[in-house]
């Protein structure tokens, strides 16, 4: 017999008594109730509160009051001030530059001299004026003489009155040969030196007081009516309705905050931005228990707004399409429920309708959501 054919019907036989075999020795397969998979959710119990809505900006702080330095008279800076170079610290009323007062001082004793010498053609012409009067009514003197004495005491008396003015003038300039400091502040920057020749008008440096700092804040026109003031709003706010703001700046890993209040608006919205910009005050005490606000530091605002009672806050992943979100009742069932917002943040949502205090909300991003599904709710 041809091998091939043996092979082949002793693997047929082989393969026959295994299918027995495994017929003869199958397990018994029992069959399973079918459980329907819950799937879990998170959830978080809301609860209503009161709070104030907080408007976030950001700004540069800028000096309330700052003036250019600018000599009245012209001449050489003989002296400056330690003060007079950039962040120096001065004092009202200190004296920060000296401008040669020789000149001035010359043109003082010469209206002096010139008042002097009116003075006394005045009391001339006047005792003059007086006799030729006296003349005149006892007829002993003509009319034109009358005249002509009441005109040159007219005359003397007007180069009296310009020598005084000379003098009042020659006095003020000579107190301009000092520049004093129109209040506490700091220099921003200083464009003199000793021996420099400066001229009326001309800078020679730009100062700022340190009593108050202010910050320009942009507002949308959305956050307007967070801020619970009125529509028609514009200008200086009345210090009653006055918001106020908490400023944050930080240095390295330090973080540091300063009280301030929104003193005005501004009258115009920015064409560009199609905002309106709020100005933040804060006064600035030397108390030791906070730093100076720097001027040119840029910090973030909360300027806090209006209050607003009972509202629940969640997180935004709650917020599903349509102002809707998934509530979880007592039976783990979930349902969708309308809410009305008042608010959307950054990171959370304010509602001030819909839902009551100690209900179960999901927060869990789910795809499909079927109204009355069981769920097993996980507390967050």
């Amino acid at each position: 017999m041809n091998k091939k054919v043996l092979y082949t019907i002793l693997v047929l036989i082989g393969g026959f008594f295994i299918a027995v075999l495994i017929s003869v020795n199958k397990q018994d397969i029992t069959a399973e109730p079918y459980q329907h998979l819950v799937p879990s959710v998170r959830v978080i119990r809301v609860q209503a509160a009161a709070e104030h809505l907080i408007i976030n900006s950001q700004g540069t702080v800028q000096p309330r009051n700052q003036s250019e330095l600018i000599p009245e008279v012209t001449g050489r800076v003989v002296w400056m001030s330690a003060a007079m170079v950039n962040g120096g610290a001065f004092q009202k009323n200190e004296i920060l530059v000296r401008i040669d007062e020789a000149d001035y001082l010359t043109l003082l004793q010469r209206s002096e001299a010139v008042l002097k010498r009116s003075e006394v053609e005045y009391e001339l012409s006047k005792n003059e004026l007086e006799r030729v009067v006296s003349l005149h009514k006892r007829q002993l003197a003509s009319q034109q003489q009358l005249d002509d004495a009441r005109r040159a005491a007219q005359v003397d008396e007007a180069s009296l009155s310009e020598a005084q003015a000379g003098l009042e003038q020659a006095e003020r300039d000579l107190s301009r040969t000092k520049l004093h400091a129109p209040f506490d502040g700091l220099v921003r920057n200083e464009r003199v030196n000793v021996g420099q020749f400066v001229t009326r008008g001309e800078s020679i440096g730009t100062i700022y007081a340190t009593d108050y700092v202010e910050v320009r804040l942009p507002i949308s026109v959305d956050q307007l009516g967070f801020l619970g003031l009125p529509v028609s709003t514009r200008g200086q706010i009345t210090p009653k309705q006055r918001p106020p703001v908490t400023l944050i700046a930080d240095f390295g890993d330090t973080r540091t905050l300063w009280e301030g209040q929104l003193v005005r608006l501004e009258a115009e919205f920015d064409e560009r931005s199609r905002m309106v910009y709020g100005v933040v005050r804060l006064h600035l005490d030397d108390d030791g228990e906070s730093p100076l606000l720097p001027v040119g530091l840029f910090v973030q605002a909360e300027i806090r707004g209006r209050r607003v009672d009972q509202v629940i806050r969640l997180p935004r992943s709650a917020m599903r399409d349509d102002n809707q979100v998934l509530v979880v009742d007592s039976d783990d069932r979930l349902h969708f429920r309308q809410v009305s917002l008042v608010r959307q943040e950054h990171d959370d949502i304010l509602i001030s309708k819909g839902l009551k205090g100690g209900e179960l909300v999901s927060i869990s991003p789910m795809q499909t959501v079927v109204d009355g599904m069981l769920v097993k709710p996980v507390i967050d």
